[in-house]
């Protein structure tokens, strides 16, 4: 009887510590990021995640009381890492799109951006239409809106496609296409990194602003529901604000100065 005693006990002494653990780590956050978009989504001197979105992400975490834990991949594993159920949402400078929304849901918009087009100083293009002539060459980065609107607005064969918008700028800056189109803020900041070879064009060219978003599962509908609920009020308490101003506190002053509608003015 002792033996069958002593047995029960060592099993309450192991399994119940394992219990709490694996109830602590499933009520953890999963956010799937692109690392790569500074200065919303990036890594600091030590290689820890940092940006607004991963302050953003920290400031749900804390309102709903779940620690969060950032994954980070490549742009283009963002939506099937949703879909295959390896993070429980994507918060990564995401444009909601009709595409997109056919495979996952999205939040309300927490920002909003414009595209606009880095173009070589060897070239005579001028505008987005510019590039629809014959032998144009416009630099897009797979997957993103850039992408997506080029394919619907250009010939084909003007396109060329890169995984990392970095290249995609080198491209550019060595005379070796015509433009690369991506959102105002990178845009803005290329054509000041090489601006002896770049030259920045703000003109709108679409129809209307894209709205970011997190994306969701399509069976997570409570988790959306509780994100969409938690960002209202960062946003009416201020927070997103105050996370938006320490990080993009000097971008906003170059928008205003260039007539650009600022990342989170979205009423």
């Amino acid at each position: 009887m002792r033996k069958i005693l002593l047995i029960i006990m060592t099993l309450i002494i192991f399994v119940i510590p394992l219990s709490a653990c694996q109830s602590t780590a499933s009520n953890e956050l999963v956010i799937g990021m692109e690392l790569a978009y500074p200065p919303f989504e990036m890594t600091d001197a030590d290689d820890n995640p940092d940006g607004f979105s991963v302050k953003l992400a920290e400031a749900i975490g804390k309102e709903l009381g779940r620690p969060i834990r950032i994954e980070a991949m490549a742009w283009t594993g963002l939506i099937p890492a949703i879909t295959s159920g390896k993070v429980d949402f994507v918060l990564s400078s995401m444009t909601i799109t009709d595409d997109r929304a056919e495979i996952v849901n999205f939040s309300n918009p927490y920002a909003k951006s414009q595209l606009s087009l880095l173009i070589s100083k060897e070239s005579t293009v001028q505008n987005f239409n510019d590039l629809k002539a014959e032998g144009k060459k416009i630099a897009v980065k797979g997957g993103t809106t850039g992408h997506i609107y080029a394919t619907k607005n250009l010939p084909e064969e003007n396109i060329i496609v890169f995984d990392k918008a970095e290249i995609a700028v080198l491209e550019v800056s060595q005379g070796k296409v015509d433009a690369f189109i991506y959102d105002a803020l990178t845009i803005y900041q290329n054509s000041l990194q090489y601006e002896s070879t770049t030259r920045a064009s703000f003109e709108i060219f679409q129809d209307s602003f894209e709205f970011w978003g997190m994306a969701f599962d399509k069976s997570n509908t409570q988790l959306l529901s509780d994100v969409n609920a938690t960002l209202i009020k960062l946003q009416e308490n201020g927070k997103v604000n105050e996370i938006a101003d320490t990080y993009l506190g000097d971008i906003k002053k170059v928008f205003e100065t260039q007539g650009l509608s600022f990342f989170f003015d979205i009423d």
